[in-house]
């Protein structure tokens, strides 16, 4: 008899493919993530291995080790000598110190097999002092070919003249770069030692043979072969990249808990539309555990044929996009053929789904063999949950809460210097789990109050609504099943975009304060030259503001003629107008109100608040030398001050404790946006700066461009992760909807006989897969929004949490509209059934 139900049950599923493929459609889908997760990882590490080595691929040895002494020049000279070596590079990088900026001076031949760069205007150096610039810099720097300018590096003691003689394109321009052939850096820059020394063999002459000859004239330097070290760079880039994959496998995992999920409800519609057959084989002597034996085989066959598939069109993308960008000069290489991991991804689909159906074939086996006289093949579902499930899942809830409470209780406090967020992180993610999984526990029995009140305006949109509520709050179980996948993809994006949006709050509160404007002009440690602030404050077609100010390093604070804070404290001091900067408006005070600093009122950073005891209200004396002005504290910020300000006070304070009236440095945003503009205020400050000794130049601009990219990308990343969940969930919902359809085929058929067009029957259905969306997306941002919240705070980054409203309202909204869209095809499929069809067939 097992033998005869086993063959019945897995012919029966085989016989139908469509149904097979249905049914598991979310291990498909699945089981392509997990497939793809795994090529994607091969083809970022092959492509990274393959294009992001600095060693020229024509470089055969290297000389030198950046953990042991560097080569000398001696050396170098030597190396070139010996036979066999068609040429030898000695490669080095060092920081050249200009009056106006700084530049990044790197020995490169120019040409030839290891040169990096190629040239595309003027002439390579080759005499000492000459150096090429890429455009960037160019643009940056405000030089050109012919200009020159005095520079600091090395061993030179004092400035040395620098001539642009030709420009450029290197892999990439970061905008302070210079290249020069090695003899041509080592001149000018008096130097003794290179970092190492690339080493190319004359064709012909044996790898080996070389490589002997130049250790006896390298004094026991460290000797590898060109491809070694190209492949360790490769590998410590292909690090980072396997760092970023585990994260995404974490995502990954919570994808695939979601698909079982939805496969648990999808075979538990399954299993309820053939009681009558179930019942029946009941009745000729199967027993419970044949049919389970039977129904799980089921399982295990959908999850076969559906991991297969998946797999396998993971493969075929794998290899066919790949191909597709290099056809389009993107340099990216082709994964493997990881055999192992697609017979793991196919070993692991067939684990879960049979897990996952064990719970539904347990049921769907307890069936009575009376069941078979029913004159339909299906049964309702049960609406609620036994007493079990139900204390099981309030135990669960009550821990969530007492984690969440424990979690609140070792938040760090505003004032607390030393924090380890790692325990408080580790209880939010356990509270986090157990209210999903008391929530999978209890959802039959949130699905109807939470349905009363996002279903009540469809109600009063007339019958079409009300039965697209009723269907759903009819089916409690199901609508639960689906609708906390939705939840916890939606819970995982909202904590995304809130963490995302309050780190970005942070970021630009930090720019604020280190780089507000596009540009600073310094005089490093001097003051400006009139001219210069007059210059700049007159180019206003290129510069929109310019804001000067003063800065002093030995400010005291007094009381009662006692020194505040440690001993030897000075504070640096400046009188910024933080009303003439835009953004100001990003800046947070832990206490009192910057609005209120003026004359007389001065403003404190954290550091210096705590280390004199002084807080928002409270008077205290400036002090340089002799002067002394009493002053009252206005407000604290609550990390450091404007361009590193220990206190920020009024220009008139600065002139009574007789602190010089020229600038030390100015602030400045360009009146063009982009690159363009960018470049366009750099010009007018050269301009402006002229032939100024000791005045230097800051794109601040750069550094809140790469914060920004960097926070954007990091959110657009982790949104694309946790989409997989939302994916999982609306297949979920497709395929409910589908086999749904057919559960209620006589339904449809009694609706459309008392007169439901198939407009109408359409709709109502298409509306009952939205309501999943609307259901999960409800309890996800109920979720979402507090456990959110609770992450920012454990991370102890001090940034304010920060709900981006139009984003949520966005995805709440998407989400709706893609759980009704997986609802249509099977809506538009009912309507096509005859109603007399539909009144004739069996269930």
């Amino acid at each position: 008899m097992r033998a005869t139900v086993l063959r019945t049950q897995t012919s029966a599923a085989a016989r139908r493919p469509g149904r097979l493929i249905l049914t598991g459609l979310a291990i498909l889908v699945a089981s392509f993530v997990v497939f793809g997760t795994v090529l994607v990882q091969q083809i970022t590490e092959r492509t990274v291995r393959d294009n992001l080595s600095g060693t020229a691929a024509a470089t055969d040895l290297v000389i030198g080790d950046p953990e042991q002494p560097p080569p000398t020049v001696t050396e170098l000279t030597h190396v070139r000598a010996v036979p066999g070596v068609a040429e030898a590079v000695g490669r080095m990088t060092i920081g050249v110190s200009l009056g106006e900026g700084y530049l990044n001076l790197q020995a490169d031949p120019g040409t030839g097999p290891l040169a990096t760069v190629r040239l595309i205007e003027g002439r390579y150096p080759d005499r000492p002092g000459e150096i090429a610039i890429t455009p960037r810099t160019a643009e940056r720097l405000g030089l050109s070919v012919g200009t020159s300018t005095d520079g600091m590096a090395g061993e030179l003691t004092t400035p040395a003249r620098l001539t642009v003689t030709g420009m450029v394109e290197p892999t990439a321009d970061a905008g302070f770069d210079a290249y020069a052939p090695d003899s041509v850096v080592i001149s000018w820059a008096r130097l003794t030692g290179v970092e190492h020394v690339d080493v190319r063999v004359a064709p012909g002459e044996p790898a080996d043979d070389v490589r002997q000859r130049v250790a006896a004239v390298a004094a026991g330097r460290p000797i590898r072969s060109g491809a070694e070290v190209r492949q360790a760079e490769a590998n410590a880039a292909a690090e980072q990249v396997g760092g970023l994959f585990i994260l995404v496998g974490l995502f990954v995992s919570i994808a695939v808990v979601a698909a079982a999920l939805v496969v648990t409800s999808t075979f538990r519609i399954v299993f309820a539309q053939r009681m009558r057959q179930l019942a029946l084989l009941r009745a000729v002597g199967a027993g419970r555990g044949t049919l389970v034996g039977a129904l799980t085989a089921e399982g295990a066959l959908t999850g076969l044929v559906a991991s297969v598939i998946g797999v396998v069109g993971a493969l075929a993308l794998g290899y066919a996009l790949p191909a597709i960008l290099r056809s389009t000069d993107h340099a990216v290489s082709s994964p493997g053929l990881p055999l192992a991991a697609a017979v793991a991804v196919v070993i692991g689909a067939v684990v879960i789904t049979v897990l996952a159906v064990l719970a539904p074939a347990l049921s769907a086996a307890r069936v009575s063999p009376l069941e078979a006289l029913r004159t339909a093949s299906t049964t309702p579902g049960r609406r609620g949950i036994g007493g079990l499930r139900l204390v099981f899942g309030l135990l669960l809830a009550v821990g969530a809460v007492l984690a969440a409470a424990a979690t609140i209780s070792r938040l760090p406090e505003p004032e607390q210097t030393s924090y380890d967020p790692t325990g408080p992180l580790l209880l939010l993610i356990g509270s986090g789990a157990l209210a999903y999984v008391a929530l999978v526990a209890l959802g039959p029995l949130l699905v109807r109050p939470v349905l009363a009140v996002v279903g009540w305006p469809l109600r009063q949109l007339g019958p079409l609504g009300r039965m697209s509520v009723g269907g759903i709050g009819g089916a409690p179980r199901r609508a639960a099943a689906v609708s906390v996948v939705v939840a916890l993809g939606v819970t995982l994006i909202s904590g995304v975009a809130i963490g995302g949006t309050s780190l970005q709050v942070l970021v630009d509160r930090e720019m604020a304060l280190s780089a507000p404007t596009d540009f600073e002009v310094t005089s490093n440690g001097g003051t400006l030259p009139a001219a210069v602030v007059s210059r700049a404050e007159a180019a206003r077609g290129a510069l929109a503001r310019v804001v000067p100010y003063r800065r002093i390093d030995d400010v005291t604070l007094l009381r009662g003629g006692d020194k505040l804070g440690d001993a030897e404290s000075e504070y640096p001091t400046n009188d910024l107008d933080l009303t003439a900067l835009p953004s100001t408006g990003d800046l947070d005070v832990a206490q009192g109100k910057l609005a209120d600093r003026g004359p007389g009122r001065i403003v404190l950073n954290s550091w210096v608040a705590r280390d004199t005891g002084l807080r928002a209200g409270d008077t205290v004396t400036l002090a340089v030398a002799a002067r002394r002005v009493d002053v009252r504290v206005a407000a604290v910020l609550p990390g450091d001050g404007p361009l590193h300000a220990g206190i920020l006070t009024d220009r008139t304070d600065l002139d009574r404790l007789g602190v010089p009236t020229a600038y030390t440095g100015l602030l400045a945003d360009a009146a063009g946006s982009g690159e363009d503009g960018r470049t366009a205020g750099v010009r007018a400050l050269r301009q402006a700066i002229g032939g100024s000794d000791g005045v230097g130049l800051a794109v601040l601009a750069d550094e809140r461009d790469r914060n920004d990219a960097l926070v954007r990308t990091l959110v657009w990343i982790a949104v694309g992760l946790v989409s997989l969940t939302v994916l999982i969930a609306v297949v979920g919902v497709g395929s409910t909807t589908a086999l749904s359809v057919v559960e209620r085929v006589r339904e449809s058929g009694l609706l459309r006989a008392i007169g439901l067009s198939r407009t109408g029957l359409r709709t109502m259905l298409t509306v009952e897969s939205g309501l999943y969306g609307v259901i999960g997306a409800t309890i996800g941002l109920l979720l979402g929004v507090p456990y959110a919240w609770l992450a920012v705070q454990a991370l102890g980054i001090n940034a304010p949490l920060t709900v981006p409203v139009l984003p949520l309202v966005g995805l709440f909204v998407t989400l709706v509209v893609l759980t009704a869209l997986a609802g249509v095809l099977p809506a538009r499929r009912a309507s096509r059934v005859s109603p007399v069809v539909a009144l004739g067939a069996d269930g």
